[in-house]
């Protein structure tokens, strides 16, 4: 038999049992779908957490008190930032060029009737540029409201529909203009920052963002900074700007010792490199748990193929009998499973497309080609590898003990 006849005794067979070969491109289908999947699950995870970082500016870094270990030292204050803005002001830092102190405090915020809990973030008036939290509606609040502690606030996105509901909705009101009060204190909303991506478990939507002064007046009280975000002049002066800043923050705090410091500064490409590592490890778990799927759609082919034998043993005896040779026996039925996992691993691909078209767990996958080229590649594998004992088991019979199967 030649090439062609091979290929033609093979779809007779696979259309022979219609429901036998449909289960088997399942078992196939959904092990290459799912890694697929699941590896473009972790890859769009991963870039949603660069997307977050990168939106901070790659020249950004932050300030937060305890030097490592859950200890947190109270040592953060204003006169800390003071410092820090003074030696920009004078030009003795060469690349630092903005310094945000910032003090959270998490509160109920009410407007009208309804109201929900928020993060406050008391800041200057620089915060929103620096954190690239862009205003979308309205205005932020200038340094004139910080001297003068006027009560005015710029709300996030999810903050701003929780309240006075979704832009465009029936009965929605447009935030701007309006009040909220923070525990007895009502505050003028000026502006509602365009929505940010949030990966992690504090959404960066629902925060209303005040003067830092009528914070410290109102709400926290004048107490130490929950953290001070520093921006460098350019990318490629960041590890500089983290140097000057150390000098500075060392000079007032008093710190002689490089094993007394009792703050970190870290910067977003560090962080970067750190989520960066735990998403690849988080994808290749996942693409782990998928393989195993994928072997047991293997092992779902030999099962099948080992029925098919069976049940056409004495075709084999008889074809055997008219001269038909043990490699085209075996090519036939190698072929059969070759082209069921092939076809399965096609249809997995088309699915693992139509669900990345979806969020899952709140990530949209992207798919990697890489793990579609391997996922076809492990099909047809499968097919080769899994339907191999089956086919020698074929070719290997006698004629006579074929035609004597019952």
């Amino acid at each position: 038999m030649n090439a062609l006849e091979i290929l033609r005794s093979a779809l007779r067979g696979m259309t022979s049992n219609v429901m036998r070969s449909v289960l088997t491109l399942l078992g196939v289908l959904i092990g290459v779908g799912s890694v697929i999947l699941l590896v473009g699950v972790g890859a769009g995870s991963a870039q949603a957490v660069s997307n977050q970082i990168n939106s901070l500016g790659t020249s950004v870094l932050t300030v937060r008190s305890g030097a490592g270990g859950g200890i947190s030292f109270q040592n953060l204050t204003t006169k800390v930032a003071d410092a820090l803005q003074a030696s920009v002001d004078s030009g003795t830092s060469t690349a630092l060029d903005a310094v945000v102190p910032e003090i959270t405090s998490s509160q109920t915020v009410t407007a009208g009737k309804k109201s929900t809990t928020a993060q406050i973030i008391g800041t200057t008036a620089n915060y929103f540029d620096v954190t690239s939290s862009k205003v979308a509606q309205g205005t932020a609040f200038a340094t004139n409201d910080l001297t003068q502690s006027r009560r005015v606030v710029v709300i996030g996105a999810e903050l701003a529909t929780t309240l006075f509901g979704a832009p465009g909705a029936v009965g929605a009101t447009d935030p701007v203009g309006q009040t909220v009060v923070i525990g007895s204190t009502p505050y003028l909303i000026d502006g509602v920052m365009a929505s940010k991506d949030s990966t992690g478990l504090q959404s960066t939507n629902n925060v209303l963002v005040a003067p830092l002064t009528r914070v410290q007046q109102s709400i926290a009280g004048y107490g130490n900074l929950s953290s001070i975000v520093l921006q460098a002049k350019d990318p490629d002066v960041v590890t500089t700007a983290q140097a000057e800043a150390t000098t500075v923050i060392n000079t007032t705090l008093k710190i002689t010792s490089a094993t007394e410091p009792t703050y970190t500064i870290s910067n977003q490409a560090q962080l970067l490199a750190a989520r960066t590592s735990t998403a690849s490890t988080f994808s290749a778990m996942l693409a782990a748990v998928a393989g195993i799927s994928l072997l047991v759609g293997g092992i779902g082919v030999t099962n099948i193929m080992l029925v098919t034998v069976t049940e056409r043993t004495r075709e084999i005896g008889i074809r055997k009998a008219l001269g038909a040779t043990r490699g085209a026996i075996l090519g036939q039925f190698l072929t059969e499973a070759t082209l069921l996992s092939l076809l399965g691993g096609a249809l997995g691909v088309l699915a693992a497309v139509i669900g990345s078209r979806f969020q899952i767990l709140g990530v949209q996958p992207e798919i990697v080609g890489s793990s579609v080229v391997l996922a076809l590649g492990v099909s047809i594998g499968i097919g080769v590898f899994f339907g191999g004992y089956p086919a020698f088991r074929a070719a290997a019979m006698r004629p006579v003990d074929a035609l004597r199967h019952e």
